[in-house]
């Protein structure tokens, strides 16, 4: 779990209702453009939901929603008006009508709400097991990822399901756009050693249509030169999903260096993205590398153990708007 200002969160058993954050590990924009797999690694870190229904005898009918998630200041203000849709998409694919009955919905947990991480994928997911057993039901972890994809509508419109697969599942999951336009490819792994990471974010909000336009126009602009980019990323790709399945978190930190040279190349990464990721190494990770679309954003350090780990969180801490302390597993 993420830990304040650098202590140790003690161990506590998790709640029944939870859903993952996630990173992606590797593959940003190269997923996008000529349909390469993506690595997307569930955190430890999750949000929590709860649900108490009851008949209008109890209570009045209507919806009423307490959201103590952890958050990034002004995350949550502005975005309560998705929140609310999503709930309320859950809500009408489990056949929960709150003009008939009476839905409190709370939400909570040690995953930080910001851009980047997932937060409206684990609400969802949290919000279809806590629905779940509420109702009765004895729902698959596919229906459950199913419910939560319709929650995540209200957040995206048209979401790509893997916020929510890697929220529901944990683990590894391997992600890759269909060439046909069809439904992408979705390869939930377990992964059998946890990887310690620290990730942090830059405090600047960039727009994802823009920075994939601009990669797009240079693909476009010098095919050869991103052929290249391409076949070195496969190569990345490969041996980073290798050594994690391997447990080897050094080489796993140098393939993450690699992985971010090449998006440094791709023209998306900046100076504050580089700034935190040079300082992460300096501090004592294996490697660190932007994780999203970047130009800001958030970027991730790969730790060997816990050492380590409070190291690079205390060297990151000092600098970044925000830091947290977690681990994929």
């Amino acid at each position: 779990m993420p830990a304040p200002r650098g202590k140790r969160a003690k161990t506590a058993p998790r709640p029944k209702h939870i859903g993952f954050g996630k990173l992606i590990i590797f593959g940003e924009h190269f997923v996008v453009h000529n349909q390469r797999p993506a690595l997307v690694g569930a955190l430890e870190a999750y949000s929590f939901c709860n649900v108490e229904l009851s008949d209008p005898e109890v209570w009045s009918t209507g919806l009423i929603v307490v959201d103590e998630r952890e958050a990034v200041p002004g995350y949550k203000n502005e975005k309560k008006d998705e929140m609310l849709e999503s709930t309320k998409l859950v809500l009408k694919h489990f056949g929960v009508d709150c003009e008939k009955r009476a839905v409190k919905v709370h939400f909570g947990g040690p995953l930080c709400a910001v851009s980047g991480v997932g937060a409206s994928a684990a609400s969802c997911v949290a919000l279809a097991r806590a629905l779940n057993t509420a109702l009765g039901k004895n729902m698959t972890e596919e229906e459950i990822n199913n419910a939560a994809f319709e929650g995540e509508k209200g957040y995206h419109g048209t979401p790509s399901g893997i916020d929510n697969t890697a929220a529901t599942y944990g683990g590894l999951l391997r992600f890759q756009r269909s060439a046909s336009g069809g439904s992408p490819i979705f390869e939930p792994q377990k992964l059998d050693t946890p990887c310690l990471v620290v990730y942090a974010s830059t405090g600047i909000t960039s727009s994802t249509t823009e920075v994939v336009g601009d990669v797009r126009k240079k693909k476009e602009a010098d095919p050869l030169w991103y052929e290249g980019l391409q076949t070195k990323y496969d190569d990345v790709y490969n041996r980073g999903l290798a050594a994690l399945k391997a447990g080897k978190m050094d080489e796993v930190g140098k393939i993450c260096n690699e992985n971010h040279a090449l998006l440094q190349e791709l023209g998306v990464s900046c100076k504050e993205l580089d700034d935190l990721v040079s300082l992460a190494r300096e501090a004592g990770a294996a490697g660190a590398k932007l994780a999203g679309t970047g130009r800001g954003g958030l970027m991730f350090a790969v730790c060997v153990d816990e050492d380590s780990q409070q190291k690079v969180y205390d060297a990151l801490a000092k600098v970044a708007p925000q830091c947290w302390m977690t681990k994929f597993c």
